[in-house]
C-alpha cells in the first residue's frame, strides 16, 4: 500500500494541529502516514508517493519558517513526474493574502509536473467551525479519491 507523507508549514500552531488529526485519521483508517513538521525535501519519499501538504500563510504571504528549506529545495528541483499530492492551507480572509502560502505551493508542485489528486482545501480560521474538524470530514473524500484503500 501506498503511504502517505503529511507536510507541515506552520508558525503558530493551527497547521501543525491539523496535519496531526489528519494523520490520526488516516493512521486509524489503515493508511501509512508519515507526519512531517520540520520537512526536508531530501529526506521525504517523492517517488510514486502521496503528499498532504499542510500550511499556513505567515506574514505577508510567506511560508512560514519550518517549510522555508523544504520550498527552496523542491524549487531546485527538475520535475516530480511521479509525485501525487493535495494542498491543505489554513488562512484568515481578513487579510488580503489569504492563504498564499498554499496557493503558491501547489502552483508549484504542478509546476514540476506533480499530479493533483484533488483541488486545495482552503480553511478560514474565521469560520465558526474549527479548521480541523472540517478538515476531517473532508478527508474521507480525499482517501475515496486517492484509491488509497483499494
Amino acid at each position: 500500500m501506498e503511504s502517505v507523507n503529511i507536510i507541515v508549514g506552520s508558525q503558530m500552531g493551527s497547521a501543525e494541529y491539523v496535519a496531526e488529526q489528519l494523520n490520526d485519521k488516516l493512521n486509524d483508517q489503515g493508511v501509512v502516514s508519515i507526519l512531517h513538521d520540520q520537512p526536508v525535501f531530501s529526506e521525504i519519499n517523492h517517488t510514486d508517493t502521496t503528499w498532504l501538504v499542510c500550511t499556513s500563510t505567515y506574514g505577508a504571504g510567506d511560508y512560514p519558517e519550518n517549510l522555508i528549506r523544504f520550498i527552496d529545495e523542491l524549487s531546485q528541483c527538475n520535475n516530480l513526474p511521479s509525485l501525487k499530492y493535495t494542498v491543505i492551507g489554513l488562512g484568515d480572509t481578513s487579510y488580503d493574502t489569504y492563504n498564499l502560502a498554499g496557493r503558491k505551493v501547489d502552483d508549484l508542485l504542478a509546476s514540476k509536473g506533480a499530479t493533483r489528486i484533488d483541488e486545495r482545501l482552503e480553511l478560514n480560521i474565521l469560520d465558526e467551525a474549527l479548521p480541523e474538524d472540517t478538515a476531517l470530514v473532508w478527508l474521507d473524500s480525499w482517501i475515496e479519491k486517492s484509491g488509497l484503500l483499494g
